[in-house]
């Protein structure tokens, strides 16, 4: 079984899509294709399709959901060739999606999971980062980002649960970008990061280590009176929205690229590789990145 969840909602058996139109459905499909090969208790399906507020009949309706996803199972399982699987018998769709006690398991079989290889992807990057392996970071980052073709679950109707995994997917994905510029920033692609950081700071316009990144970038090229624009910019929304002034270390950047000539380096305190996510919004009281 194939999933993808980073963008739109597809899982495939045999290469035939078994993700329902119907938003009910396709949303127990979503939770239980998030968390393939662990049972996912019955009360948590129930909480994420009616929030706190099931009908008498959920524990029947949810089984409903179940039987539709299994009668689009066995239509993707009867594509299976007939040498497959030799010598042993052949699956049904309550092998692929099992009843355990107490809940459901969705059985990824070595199939593939666009979260898991992200997850690995991102990690190696991280770990190539911490070791100063700036080439291998930024094509292993820059690997684990092209998965994404979208925000997590971005066509599925989503209930407390998703939401929060989804919203943990994203700030994954962000620390993954962040951790990529910071890697093209070690080899020098100023420049060439410029257009991306103009976009993402307008779209995360409190995030600091963003902000700190485009103002290096600027600076290295020789575009000091931006670099220092833009931290006033980040003030002003910070101080407008927040209440709050920039962090010290964002502080001392400023100083630093006001004190020093245009090609001089600064250097900040850097952001650890490896790190589990990010904040898309807020104070951005993240370290620093350093080139």
């Amino acid at each position: 079984m194939d999933i993808d969840v980073l963008g739109a909602l597809d899982v495939r058996e045999n290469g035939v899509s078994i993700a329902p139109t119907a938003p009910k459905p396709r949303q127990v499909l979503a939770l239980l294709a998030l968390h393939a090969d662990q049972v996912v208790p019955v009360a948590g399906l129930i909480e994420e399709l009616w929030a706190g507020r099931p009908p008498r009949s959920a524990r029947t309706t949810l089984q409903t959901y179940v039987l539709q996803l299994r009668e689009l199972i066995t239509a993707a399982l009867e594509q299976e060739s007939p040498g497959e699987g030799s010598g042993a018998p052949r699956r049904s769709a309550k092998d692929v999606l099992v009843t355990s006690p107490g809940g459901y398991l969705l059985v990824c079989g070595g199939g593939t999971s666009d979260v898991r290889e992200f997850e690995r992807l991102a990690g190696t990057g991280y770990r190539a980062l911490d070791a100063g392996d700036f080439p291998g970071a930024a094509r292993r980052l820059r690997d684990a980002l092209a998965l994404w073709t979208g925000s997590a679950f971005a066509d599925v109707q989503t209930g407390a649960q998703l939401q929060m995994e989804a919203k943990r997917l994203d700030e994954s994905r962000l620390c993954a970008l962040d951790q990529r510029i910071e890697a093209d920033l070690r080899l020098g692609r100023h420049r060439e990061l410029l257009a991306e950081l103009t976009v993402l700071t307008s779209r995360y316009r409190t995030h600091e280590n963003l902000h700190a990144q485009f103002m290096l970038a600027l600076h290295r090229s020789g575009r000091r009176g931006e670099a220092l624009d833009v931290y006033h910019r980040l003030r002003g929304t910070l101080v407008r929205d927040l209440g709050l002034e920039p962090s010290s270390r964002l502080r001392r950047l400023q100083q630093s690229i006001l004190m020093a000539a245009p090609e001089t380096p600064v250097a900040v305190d850097r952001q650890l590789p490896g790190a589990p996510s990010l904040p898309a919004a807020g104070p951005g009281r993240t370290r620093l990145a350093q080139v």
